[in-house]
């Protein structure tokens, strides 16, 4: 199973659709509020809410289309 985590910000809307997209893929995920952990804007460079990081490695900035998220999990 991938870890999966979503850098987010408060009342990020793009961000609240990634969840739902994973929750009804049945995707176990952390969020991580950027806007406390400023470190986690260094170590991947993200510019733009969401970022999702799979397996520790930035895999996009903002939403992807469900296809593309089920490719980037498998």
């Amino acid at each position: 199973m991938a870890k999966v985590e979503i850098l987010t910000t408060p009342g990020c809307s793009s961000c609240a659709r990634v969840k739902r997209m994973l929750d009804e893929m049945k995707v176990k995920y952390k969020v991580i509020d950027i806007t406390q952990n400023p470190e986690i804007v260094q170590k991947y460079q993200v510019m733009s809410a969401p970022g999702i990081v799979i397996n520790g490695k930035l895999e996009f900035s903002g939403v992807p289309n469900k296809k593309e998220l089920e490719l980037a999990l498998k």
